[in-house]
């Protein structure tokens, strides 16, 4: 599959790649995709959706369930399921097709015009009937409603076939000579038929009667576009709003008329002056597919703007387009019907899903094509170069507004139009190695904002080493100063080291030990340069002592020198802690506390003196006090224990009860009751009777 990305709009070339012989044999086919990688990756969307050398129509059925097609040689008739992606039957026919027509929802009735004047029909089963017209035709259309057929060609006469009788009816006459094309309008059923002459006739079928003219030669497109002859409508269709008309000329021009209007309302030409074969309307987009016979474009109906256009390299005969959806069919002058997918001008069709997917992974691996071998120039470039008169030749590939030249042609044609190139490009070098030089000038150490002891001690690091190209540590190794992986030491704040932390100081006696090390042994270098040496020969060494006795013993005592060192910081960080501590402590001493009572404690100073005294007594004297608060304990055979007690009220509630007992009692000693004034005597009784 190959993809192309024209005007930034994705077209899927389904039928690229390589294309076997009729002839092989299945056991050679597979042996050939066995070895050869691109028979195998190819993407073959219908089996066999080809002809053996030409394809003249291809058109998709009604019900969207089969595609039909046409060519030669020998001349036959395809038709393909697109629910088995394969081929269903093949027919053999005795002359070339010129166009078809369905003439129901499937293949089972299809009527075609031949170019020996002959029409076949055909059913399921095969041919039906074959009939003979008058003139040679061009062009055929479908009445349903009276089950009429209609003819145009090289007549001016427009030939009606009834089906239902099975007869010729009574031809239209047109005011033409030659009739190239002819289509019923979708909603009101008009007849159009576009004349050699330029005239759009339109007819009523009911009553067989010409309803209007358009002469697109009346229209100023012709002395706009400085047309010299008198162009032919060539191809025609009808929008499905049925008041939209689209027109094609020999001349390259698509002219989109309102039936209301005898001016068109947008022309757009091919720039090809070749005659336009097809054209469709693309209703969800708002386009309109015009088609010559070397290049198909697609373009806005309202403005004219182009979307895309397609380019196959082959001559192009019929283009189909799949309803709702993205899949174009082009027939051409080769073997393999030319098959397109444009994502954006809709889905794939159901019975090809995997179209979607298939296209989406490959804009996740898109890559983009670079041409190592061509230049792209424009057509000011080419006039300047003196290479204008190449537009047009094979040499020159038109691309979008400009060209694909030859690389080294660019250059051959760049040296003899312009000689003083090398000058140019000498002075560029010098220029070059000017501001080469430029950069090996001194230039002053620009410290970073953060850690900028760290940075200026790894530039003098740096130098040192240059400076000595005697030592190892003279070998290339990046520093962090220009290691990326280190930046952030030097730009972002978090890293800062802190001098006066523990870890720092710690640390420090080591690599202050490491950098007295490095400092003697560069002062030793430094004070080797100034002498030479006098004597060649060797001094000879007392026996029994080795050569680098010197350097073990200052070694050994450098190790003592920073060991002690790191105790004794340790040691100092250990009292200032101990110091910090400490007044931390004091100041919190000095500061004022609070305490808060918890729930269920009591707090005073008779409180505290009467548990002082509780805890001083004897378990003795602890005991009676139990004994004589009333509470009695009992221990059981079996280990359970018993506790009795009584409550004791507080010593303000008996005293309060007390006082108002005796108050009550005083009051009643000074009362004078009333009620022996008021109460009846009572009786007295006697054995049993009452007395008195």
């Amino acid at each position: 599959m190959q993809v192309s990305n024209a005007n930034n709009v994705k077209i899927y070339n389904l039928s690229a790649g390589k294309s076997l012989p009729e002839w092989l044999t299945d056991r050679q086919r597979r042996k050939l995709q066995s070895k050869d990688n691109d028979v195998r990756r190819r993407l073959e969307l219908i089996q066999d959706f080809e002809m053996p050398s030409v394809s003249n129509c291809v058109k998709v059925s009604p019900d969207e369930q089969f595609i039909c097609a046409t060519g030669t040689y020998k001349p036959r008739f395809r038709c393909y399921d697109v629910f088995e992606l394969c081929l269903k039957f093949e027919r053999g026919l005795d002359a070339n097709v010129v166009n078809f027509q369905y003439l129901s929802e499937d293949y089972s009735k299809v009527c075609f015009l031949q170019d020996d004047r002959y029409v076949e029909f055909h059913t399921q089963f095969g041919r039906l009937m074959r009939m003979r017209i008058p003139k040679y035709g061009r062009d055929l259309s479908y009445y349903p409603p009276s089950c009429d057929m209609y003819f145009v060609g090289v007549s001016s006469e427009i030939y009606r076939i009834n089906l239902e009788k099975g007869r010729f009816m009574k031809p239209l006459q047109s005011q033409a000579t030659e009739i190239n094309c002819c289509e019923f309008n979708p909603v009101n059923y008009l007849f159009g038929c576009g004349s050699k002459l330029g005239h759009l006739e339109c007819w009523d079928p009911r009553a067989h009667l010409r309803c209007g003219l358009l002469d697109i030669a009346t229209s100023n497109f012709v002395q706009d576009y400085d047309i010299s002859t008198v162009p032919e409508i060539t191809a025609m269709k009808f929008r499905n709003d049925g008041l939209s008309v689209a027109l094609g000329t020999s001349t390259g021009h698509i002219l989109l008329y309102d039936l209301r209007a005898m001016k068109p309302f947008l022309v757009k030409d091919h720039n090809y002056e070749l005659p336009i074969h097809s054209i469709e309307f693309q209703d969800t987009q708002d386009l309109v597919l015009s088609m010559d016979t070397k290049i198909l474009k697609m373009w806005n109906r309202n403005t004219g703007s182009p979307l895309t256009a397609i380019e196959p390299g082959v001559n192009l005969n019929q283009l189909c387009m799949v309803p709702n959806s993205g899949l174009i069919f082009l027939a051409n002058e080769a073997p393999k019907i030319l098959t397109y997918f444009i994502p954006s001008l809709g889905p794939a069709p159901r019975w090809c899903s995997s179209l979607d997917s298939m296209t989406e992974e490959l804009e996740e691996k898109e890559e983009t094509s670079v041409y190592d071998d061509y230049k792209f120039v424009t057509r000011m470039e080419l006039e300047s170069l003196g290479l204008g008169h190449l537009i047009g030749t094979n040499l020159l590939r038109s691309v979008m507004h400009g060209f694909f030249l030859d690389i080294r042609l660019y250059h051959k044609a760049k040296s003899l139009a312009d000689p003083f190139a090398f000058e140019k490009y000498r002075k560029s070098k010098i220029k070059q190695k000017i501001e080469e030089d430029r950069t090996n000038r001194v230039k002053l150490q620009k410290l970073p904002s953060v850690n900028r002891e760290l940075a200026k001690k790894l530039m003098d690091e740096e130098e040192a080493r240059k400076a000595n190209p005697r030592k190892r540590e003279n070998k290339t190794v990046s520093s962090l100063l220009k290691d990326d992986r280190f930046s952030a030491i030097f730009t972002n704040p978090d890293f800062e080291i802190d001098p006066e932390s523990e870890e720092f100081r710690l640390i420090n006696p080591v690599m202050s030990k490491l950098d007295k090390a490095r400092q003697k042994r560069e002062e030793k270098y430094a004070l080797a340069k100034q002498f030479t040496q006098v004597q060649s020969e060797e001094v000879d060494e007392p026996e029994g002592r080795p050569s680098d006795e010197d350097g073990s013993g200052s070694s050994s005592d450098d190790e003592h020198t920073w060991k002690d060192e790191v105790r004794q910081e340790h040691k100092k960080l250990t009292q200032e802690r101990k110091m910090r501590e400490a007044a931390e402590a004091r100041e919190e001493r000095r500061q004022a506390r609070l305490f808060q009572i918890k729930d269920g404690e009591e707090f005073g100073v008779k409180t505290d003196k009467e548990k002082k005294r509780e805890s001083k007594k004897s378990l003795a004297d602890r005991l009676q006090a139990v004994e004589s608060s009333g509470l009695n304990q009992s221990v059981g055979s079996l280990g359970n224990r018993e506790m009795t007690f009584s409550l004791k009220k507080e010593k303000k509630v008996s005293t309060a009860t007390e006082q108002r007992n005796l108050h009550q009692s005083e009051r009643r000693k000074l009362k004078r009751s009333g009620g022996s004034l008021l109460a009846k005597p009572k009786s007295k009784h006697w054995m049993g009777k009452k007395v008195r």
